[in-house]
């Protein structure tokens, strides 16, 4: 019971002081969008650094029209957490205006560090232990000459597709409020989808920056371990290095994300964190160099992907070999199998059981249903665990989703070590594969369904292959946003279509283009290890050929 009002009293406290943040910034923030914060909004990063960097434009007129415009979009999303706009004007009055991010206004997710302000993720018992220095990449953010200026909302755990906790509530997605924006960064995806920022800062550990950009329209490349800033962050899982986090930039458009990869690069990030490799910013020319060869996979053996994800990829692949690249089909059942993969990063994962991220949740506190689930899977006693396994295998036929239950237990340090050479063994396959069939960029979709709607991860969580399968390989991938769910074009045949598997019936029974329609639809491109500058180059080769067909996806506007 004291553990219950405990946590009811940090979270009144913690809304009550966002709420007090907001009503306490001067009139000028509530004030409706003036004509010229809707110039400043509709310009790219790269010419609002170049006004500053000319002394044409003051970085505090950049922050009133961004703070303006991230309060509209929190009041239709609940996308914000630290209000930090009364220490951003400060900032701003400072900031280095010759740098490289010189007057940007730039958001970030819940765990990024910062002196003197909470990162408490969603967990009541955190609130109120803000932290003691800013992490490595406020360092940078802060030396480059941008203004850190909001944070932004998370699900508890960090280990969802959704982005609700009882602390600060939930996201909706901008797009459609019966859906998520996407997890675990998907109040960053909100806010740049709002238009209330234009550069953000998410991690990925399982696609927690390519989902939230796939389901809310929006721009992102997942970096490979240690190219970029990690330490001094908060995070559910500490220690947890089987699948690591790694942080990676989301943008609003593919020509920020650009920008933003490059000036931080710029700043020699190893030299702010010892967790990063010393790689400069690579210039990569694809049209100059041998022919393309793309590899499209479109199953991950577990889950297809919806009609609207395929038509999506169908898209793309249609316009690439329209213009006389090479694609190519990548068969999930040949080795190396992506649900092979699945079974060893579930395990590694949640290697313990998933104890770390539920350990700090309070008596009373609502956990996410996702995790919810896996925790009272890895609490059934063995036996029961193997006995339903055999169920599904022999009488309901479902070998996929029996092979994820009976693997799903705490493991000993010798299971875990084996479980890393069984990783890296995986990541061998792959790597030969794609050097012997000279494949340069894989082609997915980033999850089966272009939203997972309010309350979904119950059995969502287990829909995650898409984009889980590059953080167990850890290659560098991307997303951007292709199309939107049509009513028409994407309905489902119900009557032809029939799930191989619990955990496909389970995903497709979310599935319905009539309320999903409107909603955004992207494609994923994945490379190698380090190669985030070959994938931003994919990426602008996929939206040249979109432009040129007049197929653009078209952002989402909120300037009136």
């Amino acid at each position: 019971m004291l553990s219950l009002l405990a946590h009811r009293r940090a979270c009144v406290a913690k809304q009550r002081e966002r709420e007090e943040r907001i009503r306490a910034l001067p009139p000028a923030y509530h004030s409706p969008l003036s004509a010229t914060d809707k110039q400043l909004l509709a310009c790219p990063a790269s010419e609002i650094v170049a006004r500053v960097q000319a002394g044409a434009l003051a970085p505090i007129d950049v922050l009133l029209a961004y703070s303006k415009q991230a309060l509209r979009a929190h009041a239709a999303t609940n996308c914000l957490t630290e209000v930090l706009i009364a220490k951003a004007e400060a900032w701003a009055q400072t900031c280095n205006t010759q740098g490289p991010l010189a007057g940007m206004p730039v958001s970030v997710k819940d765990t990024v560090g910062f002196e003197g302000e909470d990162a408490c993720i969603g967990y009541s018992a955190w609130v109120g232990r803000p932290m003691k220095k800013d992490a490595a990449l406020v360092r940078l953010l802060k030396d480059a000459g941008a203004v850190p200026f909001v944070k932004t909302n998370v699900p508890i755990t960090l280990l969802s597709f959704e982005s609700a906790n009882d602390v600060f509530g939930r996201t909706t997605n901008p797009h459609g409020k019966d859906y998520s924006p996407g997890g675990s960064t998907g109040g960053e995806a909100a806010l740049l989808a709002y238009g209330g920022s234009r550069l953000g800062i998410g991690t990925d550990v399982a696609g927690s920056v390519r989902a939230p950009a796939h389901f809310s329209g929006i721009y992102t490349i997942k970096a490979s371990m240690h190219r970029f800033l990690k330490s001094g962050n908060t995070t559910s899982m500490p220690g947890q290095e089987g699948i690591p986090a790694v942080y990676s930039p989301m943008t609003r458009t593919l020509e920020d994300l650009e920008m933003f990869w490059k000036a931080v690069v710029s700043m020699k990030p190893w030299e702010y964190d010892h967790s990063c490799l010393p790689i400069p910013w690579r210039e990569v020319d694809l049209a100059s160099g041998k022919p393309i060869r793309w590899a499209v996979m479109w199953d991950d053996g577990v889950v297809s992907p919806s009609p609207a994800c395929k038509r999506a990829l169908e898209t793309v692949v249609s316009e690439l070999t329209a213009r006389g690249h090479e694609v190519v089909t990548l068969i999930d059942s040949d080795p190396p199998s992506p649900y092979e993969g699945l079974k060893i990063g579930f395990q590694l994962l949640l290697a313990e059981g998933a104890k770390l991220s539920t350990k700090p949740i309070r008596w009373g506190e609502t956990n996410d249903p996702g995790v919810r689930e896996a925790r009272i899977a890895f609490a059934l006693p063995r036996f029961m665990k193997r006995l339903y396994a055999w169920y599904l295998r022999y009488i309901k036929h479902d070998d996929i989703y029996a092979g994820l239950v009976e693997n799903c237990s705490e493991k000993t340090v010798e299971q875990y070590l084996g479980l890393i050479a069984k990783r890296e063994g995986y990541r061998e396959q792959w790597f030969e594969k794609l050097k012997n069939e000279a494949i340069d960029f894989v082609l997915t979709a980033p999850n089966a369904l272009p939203a997972t709607p309010h309350g979904g991860m119950k059995s969502g969580f287990k829909g995650c292959g898409f984009t889980f399968l590059f953080n167990i390989l850890d290659y560098s991938a991307g997303v951007l946003p292709v199309t939107h769910v049509d009513k028409e074009l994407d309905a489902l045949d119900t009557k032809a279509f029939k799930p191989r598997n619990a955990i496909e019936r389970d995903m497709y029974q979310m599935y319905d283009s009539k309320k999903m329609h409107g909603l955004p639809v992207g494609v994923q491109i994945v490379g190698k290890r380090l190669e985030e500058e070959k994938v931003l180059e994919a990426m602008k080769t996929i939206e040249a050929l979109l432009k040129e067909s007049r197929k653009a996806y078209t952002l989402l506007s909120n300037l009136e």
